[in-house]
């Protein structure tokens, strides 16, 4: 989304536009999902969902910021017709707990690169398990891929894919994470199965410390 509560009447009607848009592009069958930027407050944000409703969205994004989890909480109480997901600014396991303590999302999206890594994360999955919250990491690339393999596909559905990311954060990996059919193959190479693709490296350079 990008118009917000400043943008006042034809900022919401433009945000309703762009969700019928993709939605008559998609079809019936595929789940939409919107990022809001952590722009809203809660009066806005169950204003769209009400007007959401026909086009069957299935979650709303970060739709408050991200340090007032009660106001998460709130939509989550009070919205029914999408879900609310957050928790890509949650660091450490402490931070969701609380989110999870005061029922503040329906998907969990914790990021292995800021929330403690891998191991973290997966202590966050067995957390959001025990309180029936799903979670949708938030990017990671194959971090987030090897833990989603590891864990119940109730618990982690399906994987964030940024289509940009093939061509930028994973420009120099011999395996780019690149999603056919909907599908992310997992890496069958020691570790994340990380490696260097040295056809794409231009020149190299020692740096002294």
């Amino acid at each position: 989304f990008r118009r917000h509560p400043v943008d006042g009447e034809a900022g919401i009607r433009e945000n309703i536009e762009l969700i019928r848009c993709v939605r008559e592009a998609v079809g019936p069958d595929v789940e939409l999902m919107f990022d809001a930027w952590n722009s809203w407050d809660v009066a806005y944000a169950t204003r769209m969902a009400e007007l959401a409703a026909p086009y069957r969205v299935l979650f709303f994004e970060a739709p408050v910021r991200p340090d007032l989890i009660w106001q998460f909480a709130e939509l989550r109480r009070t919205v029914k017709s999408t879900r609310i997901a957050g928790g890509e600014h949650a660091y450490g396991r402490w931070a969701v707990k609380a989110m999870l303590d005061i029922g503040a999302v329906d998907i969990l999206q914790p990021d292995p690169r800021w929330v403690g890594g891998i191991s973290e994360l997966v202590k966050i999955c067995a957390l959001a398990s025990a309180y029936g919250v799903e979670v949708m990491p938030h990017a990671g690339g194959l971090a987030t891929t090897h833990v989603i393999a590891s864990e119940p596909i109730a618990l982690c559905p399906m994987q964030e894919h940024a289509l940009r990311d093939a061509y930028t954060v994973h420009y120099f990996l011999t395996d780019k994470s690149v999603a056919v059919d909907g599908y992310i193959a997992l890496p069958t190479a020691p570790g994340l199965g990380l490696e260097l693709d040295e056809t794409v490296i231009e020149s190299q350079e020692e740096l002294a410390l």
